[in-house]
């Protein structure tokens, strides 16, 4: 099959370009101090330094989230397993109080993440640089857990599940 002819990229090309690149789904969350905590849902986490354990997430300017995120210098990461789409579809709404009658989890500083996530991160920023129309985020993990499952996929506007072929597990070489 042969592609279409380069163009200049608008919104909905980039986005429909950028969904051919299969993801996790992650909610980063903040306590911008009211009492009703605050998060979003991502699919921009990438590990950026084992040592310092440092992680880069990216966030929609102007969100609830993300200035919460800049006035407290902290931030979570909940790492959603693949029976969480729910979650994922909820905090991917603008507006309301997510957090409204859903159980989570509270970590060592206070700040709120996803009950049952595969991963849970707190982070404090380490720097913060504005791109285009989002913002992104270094943030040094201060505190974690995990455990094992399949995490929640994203490709193409859908959500999924890995499958694993049943390849050996790449040893990392460090």
């Amino acid at each position: 099959m042969t592609l279409p002819a380069f163009q200049t990229p608008t919104p909905t090309d980039m986005r429909r370009s950028m969904g051919r690149f299969t993801t996790g789904v992650a909610v980063v969350s903040a306590d911008d101090g009211s009492g009703d905590p605050c998060a979003m849902t991502i699919s921009s986490l990438t590990s950026i330094s084992l040592e310092p354990a440092i992680l880069l997430v990216s966030l929609t300017q102007g969100s609830r989230t993300t200035t919460a995120v800049d006035q407290t210098g902290a931030f979570a990461v909940s790492i959603l397993g693949s029976r969480q789409e729910a979650l994922a579809r909820r905090f991917a709404t603008r507006g309301g109080a997510r957090f409204e009658d859903l159980p989570f989890d509270l970590g060592r500083a206070g700040l709120p993440m996803i009950k049952d996530a595969l991963a849970q991160l707190e982070c404090t920023v380490h720097a913060a640089h504005d791109v285009g129309d989002h913002r992104v985020f270094y943030g040094e993990v201060t505190d974690m857990r995990w455990r094992d499952g399949n995490g929640l996929a994203f490709y193409s506007g859908r959500f999924g599940d890995f499958l694993d072929f049943g390849h050996d597990e790449v040893p990392w070489l460090f």
